[in-house]
């Protein structure tokens, strides 16, 4: 991982094809929730699709939690297709056969010499792609466990949210004179409660648009939800 990629730093808004062939820009399936990003090898390593198996059934908790979810990988697209399904993903998986991330944050797997491929890494974001933590998995057990990213995110969120500690007197006379700035999603710098649940319920087609593909400069690089509508809770 090239060495500008520290906690604090904005993560690369990268623009890749999903699985249904459609380009997507990290910063829109973001939207203004918190992100996972999963690097893999790909569908033919046992100990990535494993690490897979161990997302899907952690990913429930990242919808209800406002988190997205999304992996990156150099497999063709019919590859990911058939990874993404027979992993029972729901999530979007990118495909990047140009090896575009790879080559940018330098992370090709140069102990493979059979494939073309990148050192898993699972890299935690704040809203803006702000980089919060990067787990290197070269080894497995490198890779988070579903309860060090509960964790990792509590503290991420907490740090986001501005309502965090409902019960605070300050936050509880806000709310009574109608000041609803600092709780979300109701303050008028917030997004909507629509909008939340479109993120939520992970509709992509919300994200389609005319993403321009995105470019790197390698020589500078060188030198350098389930709907949740029955619950008001957050």
């Amino acid at each position: 991982m090239r060495q500008d990629m520290r906690p604090g730093a904005k993560f690369p808004d990268y623009v890749l094809p999903d699985h249904s062939k459609t380009l997507r820009r990290l910063s829109d399936l973001q939207g203004d929730q918190l992100m996972i990003v999963v690097l893999t090898r790909g569908s033919f390593c046992p100990k990535d699709r494993q690490h897979i198996l161990e997302l899907v059934r952690f990913h429930p908790q990242f919808v209800v939690g406002y988190t997205q979810l999304v992996t990156v990988t150099t497999d063709d697209w019919h590859t990911t297709n058939n990874y993404r399904q027979q992993t029972a993903a729901s999530w979007p998986f990118l495909y990047d056969e140009e090896r575009i991330v790879q080559k940018d944050l330098d992370v090709k797997e140069y102990t493979d010499t059979m494939h073309d491929v990148m050192i898993p890494h699972t890299i935690v974001l704040g809203r803006n792609l702000k980089v919060f933590k990067i787990y290197n998995g070269y080894y497995y057990w490198g890779r988070p466990s579903a309860s060090e990213l509960h964790a990792d995110l509590r503290e991420l969120a907490r740090q986001t949210y501005r309502d965090w500690d409902i019960t605070d007197a300050d936050l509880r006379q806000k709310w009574k004179t109608g000041d609803k700035s600092d709780f979300y999603p109701y303050g008028d710098n917030s997004i909507s409660m629509e909008e939340l649940m479109l993120q939520m319920a992970g509709a992509v087609d919300q994200f389609a648009g005319s993403g321009e593909p995105f470019v790197v400069d390698f020589s500078a690089v060188a030198l350098s939800r389930r709907l949740m509508a029955t619950c008001p809770g957050r």
